[in-house]
């Protein structure tokens, strides 16, 4: 059973999901992260999987997709899918790229992408990655992003919000924003390598997100170095949901590369203007 004092879990008949209380008040989107519950996949994919690309049938992702959009109201056609290759690449995309990666051949290296059309339906995958999602309900513009530790490290939450600034003339100040679960410092293990990219950071807390261990290693929390960038970006503190859900230890509820040796489907934040 998820518990998260931070976000929302929400228990609908078999299907389980989560959503984030900032950006449910904002009143002008529907956003859903899923969970494993409630899909119609099987064996390591069970049951919600939202990965066309690990194995799983077609007919069994579609019809997941299905399901947990049905659950906020979003139309399956209405959604864009990227592939992610852990770059800091944000796309704008507008009605006419709906069906992207659904019926339509997906964009590659894109681990970011922002529409301020209702009726886009954004889509991001994750099993350890960092979620971050976007609102700016003055604007009427949305993103969502893929944050692993490289996508970090490239500060793709601070190249979002500047892309939402520079293309719709977004104030930071307005932005809402939701950081999902992903894996955190308590399971999170990296090497003295991915430390050094993180301390390349001018502004990054490194005391904040490490926590040394005796055997030369790091534990790193992705989520709150993901907070320092988005609060770097000029978004306020008190605009941001932060999880506080780690993906490895909830691996029976939630999809994670590290905690099932890479057998696994993928979990999905979803994302529409109203």
């Amino acid at each position: 059973m998820i518990k998260s004092e931070n976000l929302t879990v929400v228990n609908h008949g078999n299907l389980q999901y989560i959503c984030f209380p900032k950006l449910c008040e904002c009143g002008c989107v529907r956003h859903i992260f899923s969970t494993r519950h409630g899909g119609v996949s099987k064996g390591e994919f069970s049951s919600m999987n939202l990965s066309f690309n690990r194995g799983d049938s077609r007919e069994n992702v579609l019809e997941n997709y299905r399901i947990l959009c049905s659950a906020v109201g979003i139309d399956v056609n209405n959604l864009v899918l990227s592939r992610q290759t852990h770059t800091n690449n944000v796309l704008t995309v507008t009605k006419e790229h709906c069906g992207v990666g659904i019926t339509k051949q997906s964009f590659n290296d894109v681990d970011g992408l922002i529409t301020n059309e209702p009726g886009v339906a954004l889509v991001t995958q994750y099993a350890d990655c960092t979620p971050l999602l976007f609102c700016d309900p003055v604007n009427k513009v949305i993103a969502t992003s893929h944050a692993g530790w490289r996508g970090t490290v490239q500060l793709i939450g601070k190249v979002t919000v500047e892309k939402m600034q520079s293309e719709f003339g977004c104030d930071a100040k307005d932005i809402i924003a939701g950081i999902g679960p992903c894996i955190l410092d308590c399971c999170y293990e990296v090497d003295e390598p991915v430390y050094n990219e993180f301390e390349k950071i001018p502004f990054m807390d490194m005391k904040k997100i490490f926590t040394y261990k005796q055997n030369g290693r790091y534990m790193l929390n992705l989520a709150e170095a993901n907070r320092l960038i988005l609060l770097e970006s000029g978004i306020l503190p008190e605009h941001i949901d932060i999880t506080d859900i780690c993906t490895c230890c909830s691996h029976e509820e939630l999809h994670s590369h590290r905690a099932t040796g890479g057998k696994r489907g993928n979990l999905a934040a979803v994302i529409e203007l109203i």
